[in-house]
């Protein structure tokens, strides 16, 4: 019987076999695929050694250079991706170019071709057919473009391949010549229909299938490049001859790249090798278009005279374009030393602000580069940075460095300060006259720093009596300089304020948390003595009522008189059960208070109090239960702890009033009071009190000195619109 581990082992087996039978396939196929390579190399080779005594040598040896470039370009892709198709169709398109290398070979070696042997007229077949299926196989290339996957459809491929059988055959019909311009058109139709195809699969594409793709687009840029410069030197020297020898030329750059799209390691370099490229082939490609702009515009080719000038002045003209940033900086920097002397131009602080912002450094460094560049540019002997609000301003940064200093502004002074611009040592001297203690007869230039019409600090610039004056542009720097730290400084405000509101609410909830928490225990702690209350007061006279009304009835029956005298000792201890349950109930909920309110409450507690107590509530109507219920508990248990505390003699008052929309209440004391900073932690009554009022949105205090008595108040917001209640 065949157990799960034996079905798990042979399915193991069976898929690592899979994979070695796969891995074995796809070796053998790629291996298949490189015997096209040799061939293809071996007849461009022969067709190079066959044409060596016709007049197109040159051309044949190009030929055969390109055609070497394509087979090798296919067979590293094919090496380093066997499981792509894009190496057997670069292997492909390397062996039609072969195959019309060689031909063409032939036919220039056999002469005009006037008396053609079967050799002759195999390769003036072969010629043009290799010639139209070598286009349509760059289509295919073009479309497939990264990895060999056509994204079209098989039908414009098959389409491409069948149109560049036809055209060759019909250019065979022209045999021994071979007019090239039906060639000409196909390639240009093939080109735009693979480049849109290549195109739209461009932007779909992502990753390493995009940088892929970008090592095409380097090869078009360095193609068309060398297309334009060949082209430009055949009208201006009439080299090189053969408009093919130019476009195969052209193409050189595509199985470079292609082989090195392939590469893992050099796949993700194109970024910036893009980039140099295409910066490069564009000014050289408008060097050659001027001159082509040129030649043209004097209606006549350079003579060999004219020639070697045009030449130089080309050669010139792209080595100064190629040159012409870095000379650029350079003179700018002259430039710069020359008008400014060492220091640099005025807005060079601005340029380099908002890279210091970006870095997120702290702002006290900010502040301090931002016044050592100021005093770099502007040639200042002082430069100096005053931050704050609210009229109070305080010198942050000064460089040199310097102690500091603080300057108060009446409001009247921060409205004229604020809507002020960059002003000078005259304007000074009325509204802000602290600025100039020791710089009296210095060049100064005040500029504000403001957001939003606020006022948060100003920009000081100081140079020596006999130095500079400031001019506009310097002016204008100042202006701009101070608006990018106004929008700053109101940034770390709004920062600061921020953290503040997170700190408080962080706050806020630890207390909630706290709070809920004791909450829950006095919850428990009130549940267990009410049990207690109940066990020990009212449900002990309870028990003994029961035993005497049993006993009386016993006795009843034997001595009604005395049976008399213990059911009315029992409507007495019934009376004192009463008692007990009504004393408990006031220290629940008090029923007078729900049924009076808090004067009639608190006169009843004051009534009860262990000293002396005076309650203040006149005027006082009914509030919601939860108000009403956080006033009375409190000025319970203040009541009650100045009861303990107080001392004898003591008095206590009571005041409840009603005042802007809040319920307010006081319960003080004549009597020892205490110091409340001696203590560590407040009281669990404090406690308690504070968790009542601030659960209903209140506020609470405690104030007291030794000697003074104690003051305990709380103040607690109505609802807008509420009424009282009458009572």
């Amino acid at each position: 019987m065949t157990t799960a581990l034996d079905r798990t082992s042979s399915t193991s087996t069976s898929t690592s076999d899979g994979a070695a039978l796969t891995a074995t396939a796809l070796f053998r196929t790629a291996g298949l695929r490189l015997a096209m390579a040799p061939v293809a190399i071996a007849s461009a080779v022969g067709a190079a050694v066959l044409a060596r005594g016709a007049s197109e040598a040159d051309t044949a040896v190009l030929y055969a250079v390109t055609v070497t470039a394509w087979a090798v370009a296919g067979v590293m892709i094919t090496i380093r991706r066997p499981g792509e198709r894009q190496g057997q169709l670069v292997l492909g398109a390397s062996l039609a170019g072969a195959v019309a290398v060689l031909a063409a070979a032939v036919v220039w070696a056999a002469g005009d071709g006037r008396e053609v042997p079967t050799l002759v007229e195999a390769a003036l077949l072969a010629r043009p057919v290799a010639l139209g299926l070598l286009v349509a196989a760059g289509m295919h290339v073009l479309l497939t473009l990264p990895d060999g996957r056509c994204g079209i459809g098989r039908i414009v491929v098959a389409g491409g391949y069948a149109t560049g059988a036809v055209t060759g055959l019909l250019l065979w019909l022209y045999r021994p010549s071979l007019p090239l311009w039906p060639i000409a058109v196909e390639a240009v139709l093939a080109g735009a229909i693979g480049l849109g195809g290549s195109h739209r699969r461009y932007r779909r594409a992502t990753g390493l299938e995009r940088q892929r793709m970008q090592w095409f687009g380097w090869a078009v840029a360095v193609g068309v490049e060398v297309a334009v410069i060949a082209v430009a030197l055949r009208l201006l020297w009439g080299w090189p001859d053969g408009g093919a020898g130019i476009a195969m030329a052209a193409t050189l750059p595509i199985p470079l790249a292609l082989a090195l799209g392939s590469s893992k390691r050099l796949i993700g370099r194109v970024d910036a090798l893009l980039a140099h490229t295409v910066s490069l082939a564009g000014l050289s490609g408008v060097v050659a278009a001027v001159y082509l702009v040129i030649v043209l515009g004097l209606g006549r080719v350079p003579t060999d005279t004219d020639r070697p000038l045009l030449g130089l002045s080309m050669v010139a003209a792209a080595v100064a374009a190629v040159l012409y940033l870095p000379a650029r900086q350079r003179l700018a920097e002259f430039s710069n030393r020359l008008v400014y002397g060492e220091r640099e131009p005025p807005d060079q602080v601005l340029k380099t602000f908002g890279s210091r912002l970006s870095r997120a450094i702290p702002l006290d460094e900010l502040l301090l580069q931002v016044a050592e560049s100021l005093r770099k540019t502007l040639s200042l002997t002082v430069a100096e940075i005053w931050t704050g609000s609210e009229g109070r301003l305080e010198r942050s940064v000064s460089v040199p460095d310097a102690p500091p200093t603080r300057l108060v502004l009446a409001p009247d002074e921060e409205a004229v300060v604020a809507r002020a611009g960059v002003s000078g040592s005259a304007w000074v001297k009325v509204w802000m006259s602290g600025l100039l203690a020791g710089r009296e007869s210095s060049a100064l230039r005040v500029a504000p720093i403001t957001h939003s019409g606020h006022l948060l600090g100003l920009i000081v610039a100081v140079r020596p009596p006999a130095g500079d004056a400031f001019n506009e542009e310097e002016d204008r720097t100042l202006t701009e300089l101070a608006r990018q730290l106004g929008l700053a400084l109101h940034n770390v405000q709004l920062d600061s304020a921020l953290q503040s509101t997170l700190d408080e609410v962080r706050r806020q909830a630890e207390e909630l948390q706290a709070s809920r928490s004791r909450i829950v225990a006095a919850s428990d702690a009130a549940r267990r003595q009410i049990e207690r209350n109940l066990h020990d007061g009212a449900q002990q006279h309870l028990v003994a009522l029961a035993v005497n009304l049993r006993l009386a009835r016993q006795i009843a029956e034997s001595d009604l008189e005395v049976a008399k005298e213990m059911l009315e000792q029992l409507g007495h201890d019934l009376q004192d059960a009463v008692q007990e349950l009504r004393n408990l109930a006031h220290g629940i909920y008090p029923p007078l208070l729900v049924d009076r309110g808090l004067p009639e409450a608190l006169s009843a507690a004051g009534g009860r109090s262990a000293l002396p107590t005076r309650v203040v509530a006149d005027g006082i109507g009914r509030y919601s239960p939860e108000v009403e219920a956080a006033v009375y508990f409190c000025c319970l248990e203040a009541m009650q702890n100045a009861g303990k505390h107080a001392g004898d003699g003591s008095t206590i008052t009571v005041r409840v009033w009603e005042e802007a929309g809040a319920l307010l209440f006081e319960v003080a004391d004549d009597g020892a009071g205490f110091d409340p900073s001696g203590r560590v932690t407040p009281g669990a009554g404090f406690v308690n009190m504070g968790d009542r009022v601030g659960a209903i949105g209140g506020t609470f205090g405690v104030q007291s000195a030794p000697g003074r008595g104690t003051r305990v108040s709380g103040r607690i917001p109505l609802p807008a619109g509420s009424e009282q209640a009458t009572s």
